[in-house]
């Protein structure tokens, strides 16, 4: 989702509202607050219970608001998010969290879904799970970088699409996990003006994979990390044998490290790399874009059967709830070895965080690349 200056000044307000909420003086007295305060009063969470009443019934901020894209034009977006903790889980670990999502805008896009981490005791087991439906006029320029660097083959796809992601990891050492992973993929593009660009394969897929997940993390939050690192290899596997067109392994490696250098300060890297080995379906392919890496780059301009990207980012608190952040990193898709070197994609930009509970953040980043290239991204999430 890329969002405009409607959703600045949205963020704006809500933050002088939360401001003007955390500066009134008490008084013995009870004075009748005004719109503005009462908003700030949600927002800031001052209606809520403490931990040590319910410690384990979910926290819920939901948050909405308008935006504007040259490609989704006018919409409007609502997200909410819940920390809670399971029974048996004490106040020192790092909540559980859930997001739901909705977004829908006048250029025909709908989107919808969830996706959430379940912690259990003693963090002895975690639960990922992630689910997403969606239509998009997308547009499409085919298979490789040289096809998405050639401006004259952007053609459309009216794109409907379901992605359900899940696994189960227990715990085997300090900060060490293993377990089976699975995702269903079901792409259909629809009517598209230019199906030459679909290279032969079918305009319909669906993509039934399984493997597993390692995954070592030391964060010490999940969604808003400001110490420790996660190496996560997620492996997954196509079949034909359980009803694939399309045969093929997915492998794909992240590394991030955060490290508080400074009051307020946080450096962040992150490095990522997805690689497809057999016959993938266009719309299994790497995509580069999104809201978490080469942010700012319309998603599947590039797509290929590998990836590469890495980010580096300062994170700053600046007054109140109130942050900003920088970034800069590079990244690209590629066939195989020989054309790895072959082209560097940049990416930098800069972005608003607005704290809305304890390190859970509102992000606004706007991300850059190379010529031509540039976009808002809106979430409740971190990038990485």
């Amino acid at each position: 989702m890329r969002y405009t200056t409607f959703i600045i000044l949205a963020l704006l307000c809500a933050a002088f509202a939360t401001a003007q909420t955390d500066s009134i003086a008490t008084d013995s007295v009870p004075k009748k607050r005004n719109i503005f305060q009462r908003i700030g009063d949600y927002i800031s969470g001052k209606n809520e219970k403490p931990d040590t009443v319910a410690p384990h019934k979910p926290r819920w901020i939901v948050l909405g608001g308008p935006h504007y894209s040259s490609e989704e034009k006018l919409g409007i977006a609502l997200s909410g998010m819940a920390t809670f903790r399971l029974n048996g889980c004490d106040a020192t670990m790092q909540p559980s969290a859930g997001l739901v999502f909705a977004d829908i805008s006048t250029a025909g896009f709908w989107n919808f879904g969830f996706q959430g981490d379940i912690l259990f005791p003693n963090d002895s087991r975690r639960i990922h799970g992630k689910m997403r439906v969606r239509y998009s006029p997308y547009n499409f320029w085919g298979i490789g970088y040289e096809k998405g660097n050639t401006d004259s083959l952007k053609t459309q796809l009216h794109q409907h699409e379901v992605i359900v992601e899940g696994s189960m990891l227990w715990r085997l050492a300090n900060g060490l996990y293993l377990g089976p992973t699975a995702s269903y993929n079901f792409v259909t593009s629809g009517n598209i003006s230019r199906p030459e660009l679909l290279e032969g394969q079918r305009k319909s897929t669906g993509q039934v994979g399984a493997g597993f997940t390692l995954l070592y993390d030391t964060r010490d939050f999940i969604n808003n990390a400001a110490s420790g690192q996660i190496i996560q290899l997620d492996q997954l596997f196509h079949p034909r044998f359980i009803g694939n067109h399309y045969t093929f392994a997915r492998t794909d490696l992240r590394a991030s490290i955060y490290r508080t250098v400074w009051k307020g300060g946080i450096i962040a890297a992150d490095l990522r790399t997805t690689f497809n080995f057999g016959s993938p379906s266009w719309a299994s392919l790497a995509l580069l874009g999104g809201n978490e890496t080469m942010r700012g780059y319309y998603t599947g301009r590039f797509r290929d059967k590998h990836l590469y990207s890495v980010q580096v980012e300062l994170r700053q608190r600046v007054w109140r709830r109130n942050g900003i952040v920088v970034w800069a990193g590079a990244g690209n898709v590629f066939h195989d070895w020989k054309s790895f070197k072959a082209h560097v994609l940049p990416n930098f930009g800069i972005g608003y965080r607005w704290e809305v509970r304890p390190r859970m953040n509102l992000r606004l980043d706007f991300g850059f690349g190379k010529k031509g290239h540039s976009g808002f991204t809106f979430s409740m999430y971190e990038a990485f």
